[in-house]
């Protein structure tokens, strides 16, 4: 048997698997934006989540697809598609509109996390729905799903040390010190509060995690 056998063979097991594990029934999506340079800032604090709960459990997102970084597992006993949009965070929409409708998933089943100024560094706020707040990469989500009805996992970055700083410096910015400390931390309870929405609803996900 030659590699490319071996490689073709392999391909096919790998597609019966995932064919035996049923449909993807929800999207769980970091954002952040793609590349070295902006690796652990505090904009990237969707994308830092995704990475956490990869390191711990084996998770793989490395397949691109629908202009992101994908990869599928169970969630919350739920099959989902993990998706990192390397679109830049301005266009992360792109990225989930497209996964949307193949897979045909309603707002209601695509969680988004992300980072958030008006949080202090650590802190989670789950919501079923809203206002982008700002966030440029939520912003797009709404415009091309055309619906704000998604459930989101807002991560805390901390509000601009003072009203002059530039905002698009401080959310490049990385963290220091006791701030990483407390986002290494942050990002694991976000993928904790991303699975209790999949399994239980934001509600009760909001109950659990918010102010944590």
């Amino acid at each position: 048997m030659s590699i490319f056998d071996i490689f073709a063979k392999l391909e096919q097991e790998r597609k019966q698997q995932d064919s035996a594990a049923g449909p993807i029934e929800w999207l769980v999506v970091g954002l952040g934006n793609p590349g070295s340079k902006y690796e652990n800032t505090r904009h990237n604090a969707g994308f830092r989540a995704l990475d956490s709960y990869c390191q711990k459990t084996g998770q793989r997102i490395d397949r691109m697809k629908f202009k992101a970084l994908v990869g599928e597992g169970t969630f919350g006993g739920k099959r989902v598609l993990f998706m990192k949009p390397q679109t830049f965070m301005n266009l992360s929409g792109e990225a989930v509109r497209d996964a949307a409708d193949f897979y045909k998933i309603p707002p209601e089943r695509i969680v988004v996390l992300f980072d958030d100024i008006s949080l202090d560094v650590g802190r989670l706020r789950v919501r079923a729905k809203g206002s982008a707040g700002g966030q440029n990469g939520v912003k797009n989500i709404i415009y091309q799903l055309s619906s704000d009805q998604f459930p989101r996992v807002k991560i805390g970055i901390g509000a601009k040390p003072h009203p002059d700083y530039d905002l698009a410096d401080w959310v490049l910015s990385k963290f220091q010190g006791e701030d990483e400390t407390k986002i290494q931390e942050a990002s694991q309870h976000a993928m904790e509060a991303a699975e209790e929405i999949v399994r239980n609803g934001p509600a009760a996900a909001a109950q659990k995690f918010n102010g944590k």
